[in-house]
């Protein structure tokens, strides 16, 4: 699995690989199974840190599919929406940066 931009800023944990896998995929819900295999990290790290992101209202429960719980992105909650602006100021500013050049650079030769 190639590293996100935000992952590569922020750093490669569980948490933000959580994060990552949200804000990639903010219109979908998924299963704790499906976040856990998405994000790359074990089902029991993304247990011990599942309440926190309850606590903090960053994802809201959507559905029930069969015995499984559906979650997603919760984009009406504050942090949320600061976090994907976050999220996107850092892709836009390394697309800028890197590609946006690589392309000057190739035309210009």
């Amino acid at each position: 699995m190639k590293d996100s931009i935000f992952i590569k800023v922020l750093g490669d944990y569980p948490l933000i690989r959580v994060l990552n896998h949200f804000l990639i995929y903010r219109e979908f819900d998924y299963s704790l199974t499906d976040i856990a295999e998405n994000s790359g990290i074990a089902w029991s790290t993304l247990n011990l840190l599942w309440p926190k992101l309850e606590k903090n209202k960053m994802v809201v429960h959507t559905r029930d599919v069969g015995k499984a719980k559906m979650f997603k992105l919760n984009t009406s909650n504050k942090i949320v929406q600061d976090l994907i602006k976050f999220a996107d100021s850092i892709v836009w500013d390394y697309t800028k940066t890197n590609i946006l050049k690589e392309k000057e650079i190739a035309i210009t030769r």
